[in-house]
């Protein structure tokens, strides 16, 4: 049955917990931050699929197009393929496109990992609508949930495709990406795959209009991170008082999203037993998108214990996907 979103929104007494010792924490550094896995609850996650449907944002539709051109050179290279993993599945329609481009590999176990119910929810129902998908969601950080899917019993012979799409791998930092294209490694058997999707550096103007819409709904997505810290954290953000604002970091090859003060504010967060003031100007620091090239796609994955099988590129869209086989 799917949740309501009042449903979707709650968080149990141990996540409650943990979310406010991390916006303790994280608020507190200098540049204040707030990780960016916290952005996604039931209205967060709503609002990102409706980013990804923005003429802006390209991602989407670049990974899609790759994905249905050669949906089946990629699954036709992983036979006997027996489980799929997906790490942050979305909607699911990736991962339907993919499928549907090869109706011979099924049945298949669909494992799908993620922290949002609402964004769980609708991904197994969009999936459970393929003939042949066996669906198996996991509520879990992505590490949490690698670790359940590695200890679970195996179909003899058959190989696992892992698939961390949506550009989602520049959230992390270059030490952070490689622990984490470690961790997927070693949820892997000799044999199994990756397939990654990665964006490309394109134009700073590009890059921005990307993350700063002219509909104001990434600006939405971002402010949202506010409501929901009143909303379960007992704070009083008032929204009125922050902007979005994004920019294109070049030496680093990443877009940053903030959310910048515009006059000097106190916020009272409950939860946390803590007061925060904000000078004007001031900022928060909630995500980091870095970009890539293509060659430093496949160097990052064969640093993490992968080699390359192949690459597709979208050359209008900047967008990458790389297939890599653990070994």
């Amino acid at each position: 049955m799917r949740p309501s979103a009042a449903h979707a929104n709650q968080l149990t007494r141990a996540e409650r917990q943990a979310f406010a010792v991390d916006v303790e924490d994280y608020l507190t550094r200098s540049p204040r931050q707030l990780p960016s896995r916290y952005l996604y609850d039931a209205l967060g996650s709503a609002l990102f699929e409706a980013i990804c449907e923005l003429p802006w944002y390209g991602i989407t539709r670049a990974e899609r197009a790759l994905l249905e051109q050669h949906g089946a050179e990629i699954l036709a290279r992983l036979q006997p393929l027996s489980t799929l993993v997906e790490l942050g599945p979305g909607s699911g329609a990736k991962l339907a496109t993919l499928l549907d481009a090869c109706p011979s590999t099924r049945p298949v176990a669909v494992h799908l990992i993620d922290v949002s119910a609402a964004a769980l929810d609708l991904s197994a129902r969009t999936l459970r609508e393929i003939d042949g998908v066996h669906v198996v969601p996991h509520q879990a950080t992505y590490e949490a949930g690698l670790l359940e899917i590695a200890s679970a019993p195996r179909a003899p012979g058959g190989r696992t495709l892992a698939l961390f799409l949506g550009s989602n791998i520049g959230n992390f930092d270059p030490p952070g990406a490689h622990v984490f294209l470690r961790d997927i490694r070693a949820s892997l058997l000799a044999g199994d795959a990756l397939l990654l999707g990665a964006d490309l550096v394109k134009p700073e103007r590009d890059l921005v209009t990307a993350y700063d819409d002219p509909l104001g709904i990434t600006a939405a997505f971002n402010r949202n991170l506010l409501v929901r810290i009143n909303r379960e954290l007992g704070a009083d953000f008032r929204l009125e008082d922050f902007a979005h604002r994004a920019v294109w970091n070049p030496a680093n090859a990443r877009v940053e999203m903030h959310l910048v003060s515009r006059a000097q504010a106190r916020v009272r967060i409950h939860a946390a037993s803590v007061d925060v003031l904000f000078e004007t100007g001031e900022t928060i620091w909630t995500e980091s998108s870095y970009k890539y090239e293509p060659g430093g796609v496949v160097a990052m994955l064969e640093r993490a214990g992968f080699e390359r099988v192949d690459q597709w590129i979208d050359r209008s869209a900047r967008f990458a996907i790389t297939l890599v086989r653990a070994v």
